[in-house]
């Protein structure tokens, strides 16, 4: 017999709300469900709710991670383990636990907010990875989830791929990274249409770049998308950071770039040690200066130094067995927003719901991932 495995994840849940809140929780506990909510800093009103089966799961951890930002946005960690083994596995040793990560990523306002989404996504995946070295946990399956507030050619959505996260909808229904107009799943504020909500699937047995070399890449990625939204082509870009009477771009030169583009010099810029860490992975060579092949390697944004950094696979036979996910299905509703459109009768909600059917199978596990 075939087993449902079934959580469900909010945002915009109003928490301030009494009424609503014992509306929820009454009516999931009534349906064998345990729930965790978590209100945004700052008594704004609405956070986060996970609810998942009592009977199917057992309640490994929970916690709450604060970004203590600008827009008091927070995340929600479950660590869960199967109570009740695939049938194939009873007898077997095959770990059977996942992290699941509820959140609502702040909205870009306005583009200095671009980095500040960038680093509430930075913070969950440190607070994943610390969390699996704090308690010593083998690789397990990861699940983001939530209102990303942002689509498939942004920032966060190309971060989140260079650190081996597939998007559950469009594996599904096989769509690629460039497929970005396919489907829509919210209709915000300003009356614009777009695909913000995702469930993130990271099996065990992928084999990522080190955290930190992938945020730096983004933040880079970031520094060229302004440079060429001024219309400025490499060549152009480097003859202007590195100023007159000079043939290459110096520590102040960068700063000064950084400063232009308003990724610093405001409360939601860089901080120094994160100016300092994009300044020693440009300067490769450690010589004080920035030359044109160095500065390439910016621009490009995935060629940088990672002598260390880049995980390789491993071929021990006698590797740890961990439960893992394909993606069997994935629908979103109303119907016509897996088109492309809203629905101008659709009332429920200003977002649509987006419901994933996992398939557990049996895969081995990465040794280098934390």
């Amino acid at each position: 017999m075939e087993i449902d495995w079934v959580w469900i994840l909010l945002q915009e849940f109003w928490v301030g709300n009494e009424e609503l809140v014992n509306l929820y929780e009454n009516t999931l506990g009534n349906a064998g469900y345990v729930s965790f909510k978590l209100g945004r800093t700052n008594n704004r009103g609405d956070g986060l709710l996970i609810a998942v089966q009592k009977d199917l799961f057992n309640i490994l951890n929970y916690k709450e991670l604060h970004f203590n930002d600008c827009g008091d946005r927070v995340a929600q960690l479950l660590h869960v383990e199967l109570a009740l083994p695939c049938s194939q596995w009873q007898n077997s040793d095959v770990r059977q636990e996942i992290l699941i990560v509820n959140t609502h990523l702040l909205f870009p306002h306005d583009s200095t907010l671009s980095l500040v989404r960038l680093n509430q996504v930075y913070k969950i995946l440190q607070y994943v990875e610390s969390y699996q070295r704090d308690f010593h946990l083998k690789p397990m399956p990861i699940m983001l989830c939530g209102d990303w507030n942002g689509s498939k050619r942004g920032h966060v959505y190309k971060f989140l791929r260079s650190q081996g996260f597939v998007s559950s909808y469009d594996t599904a229904h096989h769509y690629t990274d460039a497929d970005a107009d396919k489907w829509v799943s919210h209709r915000n504020h300003r009356g614009n249409i777009c695909a913000v909500d995702f469930i993130w699937l990271l099996n065990p047995d992928k084999y990522r770049k080190l955290l930190k070399a992938s945020w730096t890449e983004a933040v880079f990625g970031m520094f060229k998308y302004l440079l060429r939204r001024a219309s400025l082509t490499e060549n152009d870009a480097f003859a202007l950071l590195k100023g007159e009477n000079e043939d290459c771009i110096t520590h102040s030169g960068f700063r000064e770039a950084l400063r232009e583009l308003n990724l610093i010099g405001h409360c939601h810029g860089l901080t120094e040690e994160e100016i300092k860490e994009l300044w020693v992975q440009a300067d490769v060579d450690g010589n004080g200066v920035l030359d044109y092949k160095q500065f390439l390697n910016i621009w490009s944004s995935t060629n940088l130094d990672q002598k260390d950094g880049e995980e390789v696979n491993s071929t021990n036979d006698a590797q740890e067995q961990s439960i893992g996910f394909n993606v069997k299905n994935a629908v979103l509703s109303p119907p016509e927003v897996e088109k492309g459109r809203w629905p101008e009768d659709y009332s429920l909600s200003d977002h649509a719901r987006l419901t994933v059917v996992f398939s557990p199978i049996k895969m081995p596990c990465s040794k280098l991932i934390c």
